[in-house]
């Protein structure tokens, strides 16, 4: 299915969800309130989808333009102003329908299975169901702007502690901090950068591992991801795997993004590897760390993958680092005897959705491992939450993380 059926397919689904959502509520509000001005409320209804329309018409002929001509332009406009009175604003409202409309989906559902049973209280549940939906609307109308907020101002660490037999003396308590998604742009600038870095260098960390995505797009912000990667103070180093987006400064030279990149990273101490591996000794132990490049540019092949998971030397903590958590590349580290293997990618779901019994999330069309731990045997996978966000400006109910690993004996 071609890039521009995708994005039509999506438009469509989002107009249609926007639809349902729309009609409810107006509904709703009829319901619970009779003798409302149905003609103001419906000239209101039609100025605000206008404008909010507008905006994601213009989102689609630029990804559309974009993908045909191979040129950037700028989408959306530059401007502090644009993003606090247009961009924020439609955004917070994607969310909100899209929010709103799966417990519209829950309730409508409910009614279906009650009316044949009380069919006599069928008026008076029309007025409950209308009130609850109401009631969601203004609950989440508040929710979802803070929330965004939060996560947009917020970091948290989280602590893993990875248990081994026999694990030397020397790494006994080592630390290691893994980071990803970092993602400079115009959003996360100078500003949310360091706050992120200071998360890091509190931990006081052995080793940081970075799975990938230092930058968004454009050539415009490697300098800045590099300075800001580069204050981070590790005994062991600081190293990266390559990530999507780390081929994306220039969209037409891939191969010239993650030289570029890698080369400003090196001038920092920070290594960005594209399939390799390191040994590290850490006193009389050996920690390796093997670096998969598969990203939706360059996908690895059979035979390297193979070559780089053979234990060559008898190391104590075996890590596989890589950017996308893909079931094909944990079955090959769980086989191939690693003891931790470390992605990204995911942004931790960015925007999830509150829904009964699960969170549901975008993210979870690509892959079941979202966000936190999964044990395979002894091999414990960490996907990390990331910093940046892609597509969206925002995150909803996915705070950025630092994930800090501390390694200890059974």
């Amino acid at each position: 299915m071609s890039f521009i059926l995708r994005i039509l397919i999506i438009a469509i689904l989002a107009l249609g969800v926007q639809f349902y959502f729309v009609r409810r509520t107006i509904s709703s509000i009829k319901e619970i309130f009779p003798h409302v001005n149905r003609s103001r409320v419906n000239k209101y209804k039609w100025v605000f989808l206008i404008f909010v329309n507008f905006y994601l018409v213009w989102g689609l002929f630029y990804l559309i333009y974009v993908q045909v001509t191979g040129k950037s332009a700028l989408f959306p406009p530059p401007y502090f102003w644009f993003d606090i009175f247009v961009q924020f604003p439609f955004w917070v409202y994607v969310v909100l329908v899209f929010q709103s409309t799966l417990l519209f989906l829950v309730i409508d559902l409910i009614r279906l299975i009650l009316i044949p049973f009380v069919k006599r209280y069928k008026e008076n549940l029309k007025k409950v169901f209308a009130s609850i939906r109401i009631i969601l609307v203004l609950l989440f109308a508040l929710y979802v702007p803070v929330r965004t907020y939060y996560d947009y101002s917020n970091v948290s660490v989280r602590i893993v502690e990875y248990n081994k037999e026999n694990l030397p003396e020397s790494l006994n308590g080592f630390k290691i901090v893994l980071i990803a998604d970092v993602q400079a742009d115009r959003y996360t600038n100078k500003s949310r950068l360091d706050k992120y870095i200071d998360k890091v260098n509190k931990t006081s960390p052995d080793l940081v591992l970075i799975a990938g995505d230092v930058i968004t797009s454009t050539p415009d912000y490697i300098d800045l991801a590099a300075e800001s990667l580069g204050k981070i103070k590790s005994k062991y180093g600081v190293y990266s795997c390559v990530g999507d987006h780390d081929n994306w400064a220039y969209r037409t030279d891939n191969e010239r993004s993650r030289r570029e990149i890698t080369d400003a990273l090196l001038l920092k101490n920070v290594k960005m590897i594209d399939n390799g591996k390191v040994i590290i000794d850490v006193g009389n132990a050996k920690v390796g760390i093997t670096f998969i490049t598969n990203t939706y540019v360059q996908r690895i092949d059979k035979n390297t993958i193979v070559t780089l998971s053979n234990h060559v030397n008898n190391e104590a903590i075996r890590i596989f680092l890589t950017h996308q958590p893909r079931q094909f590349l944990i079955d090959k580290a769980y086989k191939s005897g690693y003891d931790l293997f470390l992605a990204g990618h995911t942004h931790g779901g960015q925007l999830t959705f509150i829904f009964p019994f699960i969170n549901l999330s975008p993210t979870l069309i690509e892959t079941r491992y979202v966000k936190g731990d999964f044990w395979f045997g002894d091999m414990l996978a960490i996907v990390n939450r990331g910093l940046g966000m892609s597509l969206a400006p925002i995150r909803y109910n996915s705070t950025p993380e630092v994930t800090l690993i501390i390694l200890s004996s059974k």
